[in-house]
Order: structure tokens, then C-alpha cells, then sequence
């Protein structure tokens, strides 16, 4: 152990024993400004000795192999490998010690899992993914009761942070009409305030998946997290959920 665990962030919702989950800060790594400390991204400039450090810390403070993915805002579920960087931006593993990883900084992390404690998953989720259903393509990929299904919503950008475009309201309600709820008109004519955890629980629920937990942590003005909208040169934090070896 490294010591890494005391900058962790933990979900709390009603996992089985055998589900395992974290959120990384930006603190417990060797990355220098503007990417302190622990970035776990490799494509945003940082040195790559530094991010392949940080990386190992995190694999070794829990004994678990992250399979990293190359996000791309699209719809793609891969089988969570550790041997391939699969581009995707969600995955999905019954194997133990196999950690589903996604890293954001500002979009919004959906780790899942189901009561069984036997499938896990995690989906990287920015408006664009959101409205064209990553989060549903996940539920697809595990292929479980909806009833059975536990979701918990990681840090991302907050609802007084979250200005959009009327596009992207007509994106989410011209699927749910009841995602109007999700936006308040902000302070610049023609912008919106959104509510990224309002929406994918909008998402969730016409899904059967009300079993819903997390929410309320703002990227933006949580300086615990990387945030591009905060901070457009800097490293990325990782979710990740995983069935105990």
C-alpha cells in the first residue's frame, strides 16, 4: 500500500460485498503542474513516465488490472480488457480483479453493477453520449433486470456550472420530453443551465433502472477533481468498479 487510498473517493450506494468501486482526486501522484498530482490521462500532454506511475500506484493499492479505453464520446461497450486499449467509452466485466475504468473531467462517470454482485460496468457519459444513449447501451451489454441494476453517478460538471446551448435541451427532449425539467435558462441570452444527473436519471428511469445513487459533485467548483471547463490544460481523474479477486 502506498497511502494512495486516503485521496480516494468512494461511492456510497448499496453494493454487494463482492463490488468494489473509486474515484480518483487529484492528489497521491508524481505529475507535475498544471497536471498535479495524479492525472491519470495519457493524452492530454502530461509526461508519460509520469502517468504510467500513477497508473501503477492505483493498480497496486488494490491489486487490480484497469482496463483503459480510448474515449471518444460515442456509443461503444467493450469487454474491459487490460491488454487492450479498446476505443470506447464504456465497459463491461464479469471477470474478478478487472477494474472498468473511465476518465472524465467535467463529463459525467455511471459506475453500474448488479445485486448479485457478479457484472460491473462503467460508462463515460459527456451530453453528446448522454442524449445518444451510452448509458443505455451499457445496460444493454450487462443484460440484466432492471430491477437488479444499482447505478451510481460520479463527479462531474453541476447544474450552475453546466451552460449549454438550446441544441443540446432539443437533443435530450426530442427522446424524453420530460428532460425539459433538466435545464433553467442562464444568464446569457440563448444559454441554458443543464443538469447532467437529472438527465441520466431521466435516462435510467424510462429504462427500469430506478435504483439510482450519487450525484451532486461539481467538477467545476470541486478543486479535488480535474475540470476542463475550470481548467483547460490539465490531467484527468478515473472512475473504476470491479468484483473482488
Amino acid at each position: 500500500m502506498n497511502g494512495l487510498t486516503q485521496a480516494l473517493l468512494f461511492p456510497d450506494w448499496p453494493a454487494p460485498a463482492s463490488v468494489r468501486a473509486c474515484v480518483t482526486t487529484r492528489q497521491g501522484g508524481v505529475s507535475l503542474p498544471p497536471y498535479e498530482a495524479f492525472n491519470l490521462g495519457d493524452h492530454v500532454g502530461d509526461d508519460p513516465t509520469a502517468v504510467a506511475e500513477n497508473r501503477r500506484r492505483l493498480s497496486a493499492e488494490f491489486a487490480i488490472q484497469p482496463a483503459w479505453l480510448k474515449q471518444v464520446h460515442g456509443l461503444v461497450v467493450a469487454d474491459a480488457d487490460p491488454a487492450v486499449v479498446a476505443e470506447a467509452d464504456a465497459s463491461w466485466t464479469d471477470q474478478p480483479g478487472i477494474a472498468c475504468t473511465v476518465m472524465t473531467a467535467d463529463c459525467l462517470p455511471a459506475l453500474f453493477c448488479d445485486r448479485a454482485g457478479t457484472r460491473v460496468a462503467a460508462a463515460h457519459a459527456g451530453w453528446r453520449g448522454l442524449a445518444g444513449g451510452v448509458l443505455e447501451a451499457t445496460l444493454d451489454r450487462l443484460a440484466l433486470p432492471p430491477e437488479e441494476v444499482l447505478v451510481w453517478l460520479g463527479p462531474a460538471i453541476g447544474p450552475q456550472a453546466f451552460e449549454v446551448g438550446t441544441e443540446v435541451r432539443d437533443a435530450f427532449t426530442a427522446v424524453h420530453p420530460e428532460a425539459a425539467t433538466a435545464f433553467v435558462d442562464g444568464a446569457r441570452p440563448g444559454k441554458l443551465m443543464a443538469d447532467i444527473y437529472q438527465l441520466a436519471r431521466i435516462r435510467l428511469a424510462a429504462r427500469g433502472v430506478t435504483a439510482v445513487y450519487g450525484g451532486g459533485l461539481c467538477t467545476v467548483s470541486d478543486p479535488r477533481f480535474f475540470s476542463y471547463r475550470r481548467t483547460p490544460q490539465g490531467g484527468r481523474f478515473a472512475s473504476l468498479v470491479w468484483l473482488q479477486p
